[in-house]
């Protein structure tokens, strides 16, 4: 696995429209996911630690489980992680994820999200992911940004706030 990038003091505060950080990242089943492959559609780009973790596991299948409604909305969902491609495909495959899981080995687009931050576990201090989505719209513009996302109840206000989103 690739080296954990140092910390940037301070990392990035997004807010809704600005322009969507750029990002071209490899996914499951040898494909790319770019912000300008999905030019012209609402993009839900979520950021979550790690494969097959209880909250992460959760977060995953509860898009996929709106995944149909998230269609309609004319929006496309992205998970990240730091996690490489081959765990990836394991977790989306024990999972059933219809969309694609982005490998962000090293930590690039996560800085630009502002998402790589310093955690703190049992009185120990690491680098990790912070939970963030973020709704981007078919200009590539942020719609909507949720910080330090708490799983219960998150992908049906993601939902929601794409249904909305013209």
């Amino acid at each position: 696995m690739a080296q954990s990038p140092a910390a940037k003091s301070p990392t990035p505060n997004l807010s809704a429209g600005e322009a969507a950080p750029d990002f071209d990242m490899a996914t499951d089943n040898n494909g790319r996911a770019s912000l300008k492959a999905f030019k012209g559609k609402k993009v839900v780009l979520y950021f979550y630690p790690k494969d097959d973790t209880p909250g992460c596991t959760i977060e995953a299948k509860d898009f996929r489980d709106r995944m149909k409604d998230f269609e309609k909305a004319g929006a496309v969902i992205i998970g990240v992680s730091r996690d490489d491609v081959k765990s990836h495909e394991k977790f989306k495959e024990k999972f059933c994820l219809p969309f694609p899981l982005a490998s962000d080995e090293d930590g690039t687009v996560s800085e630009a999200y502002g998402v790589w931050v310093e955690k703190s576990m049992y009185g120990k201090k690491y680098m990790g992911i912070e939970r963030a989505t973020f709704l981007i719209d078919g200009h590539g513009k942020l719609a909507h940004v949720w910080p330090k996302v708490k799983v219960e109840g998150h992908a049906q206000e993601v939902l929601e706030t794409a249904q909305g989103l013209k």
